[in-house]
């Protein structure tokens, strides 16, 4: 289906771009509403710009009027408020309001893998994944007595040339290079599933104006699912090292860095593999084209090319040092 006029809230980030770019490329006629500050992703020039803040309500009540669209899809919502105040801003001005949650509200640990879109949905270590399963309690209430029509998207791990999925970015890398020990939570042997953006994007335009998904909630992630060890043995070679690796409990890592603790025993500790039929079966063309060793030289060689990037966070380095010692 081509021609839908669609909405993004948000449409500069690691999963939006791709997807922003794709809906116009398929011939979607897309306008993009975010806070106008500048972004080094950038949207394509067919795309109409809305200047406009999800946090504040008025102003995106003002950037869009009155207008009405095919499809709006929401990812700046991380807390129920924002869903709701959408519900009552959109109801009977789309035909669909796709919602992106996260995998990490699936059950952790899991009870069994692969995960499904029927795996229940409770994380009591992580605010955030709980945030995303209250924001959809609301969506499916909406449904349910008000028929309104929603669909859920549930992304694991997705990223592109500049985000680099291990605990420190480049940080790490600059250790590698530096002949510096890189520490990897737990055994580094638990798999974990690592989805490119531009995939992520097929999936996700793929389910625009299908009534089949109104009411229902997908996984979109790919097939490719290295253990850690793997994801940082492949960004060092890439890198041109051969990196040591030392492993140190995720338990002990969150407590040296509660930042991103939660994040951490919340999601990375776990193995996390997916089960995409449900989606496969109406995105047909759905399949993993960048599988995570590409991915990795792909992020070095952005690295590479972009040395104003090459930014290494001071404390964090001087924690992984502390970390390492403790390995």
């Amino acid at each position: 289906m081509s021609g839908l006029d669609v909405l993004f809230l948000g449409g500069t980030g690691i999963i939006s771009t791709a997807s922003v770019r794709l809906a116009v490329e398929r011939g979607h006629n897309v306008t993009v509403l975010n806070r106008g500050r500048t972004s080094s992703r950038t949207v394509p020039d067919a795309v109409e710009h809305l200047v406009g803040d999800v946090s504040d309500p008025a102003s995106v009540d003002s950037a869009i009027g009155d207008r009405q669209f095919d499809v709006v899809a929401q990812f700046r919502a991380f807390t129920p408020d924002t869903v709701s105040s959408d519900i009552a801003r959109f109801t009977g001005r789309t035909g669909q309001y796709v919602f992106i949650s996260s995998a990490s509200a699936y059950q952790k640990p899991p009870a069994s893998i692969p995960v499904t879109e029927s795996t229940p949905l409770k994380n009591p270590f992580w605010q955030y994944s709980r945030d995303k399963i209250a924001c959809e309690d609301v969506l499916v209430a909406a449904d349910r007595d008000d028929d309104f029509p929603m669909t859920i998207v549930r992304p694991s791990h997705t990223y592109d040339e500049s985000l680099i999925p291990t605990t420190g970015g480049w940080t790490d890398i600059a250790r590698m290079r530096a002949g510096k020990p890189v520490v990897v939570h737990g055994d580094g042997t638990t798999p974990w599933t690592l989805t490119h953006s531009d995939d992520f994007a097929v999936g996700f335009v793929g389910l625009f104006g299908r009534p089949e998904s109104l009411g229902n909630a997908y996984t979109i992630t790919g097939e490719s699912a290295p253990t850690w060890n793997q994801v940082y043995t492949w960004l060092g070679r890439a890198a041109g090292v051969e990196p040591q690796l030392v492993h140190v409990a995720s338990e002990r890592i969150a407590r040296e860095l509660p930042e991103i603790g939660a994040g951490l025993v919340g999601d990375k500790a776990h193995a996390m593999l997916f089960d995409t039929t449900k989606l496969r079966r109406l995105v047909p063309e759905f399949a993993t084209t960048v599988p995570y060793a590409e991915g990795a030289r792909r992020q070095i060689a952005w690295y590479d090319a972009h040395p104003e990037a090459q930014v290494v966070d001071e404390q964090l380095d001087a924690a992984f040092d502390r970390l390492a010692e403790l390995g």
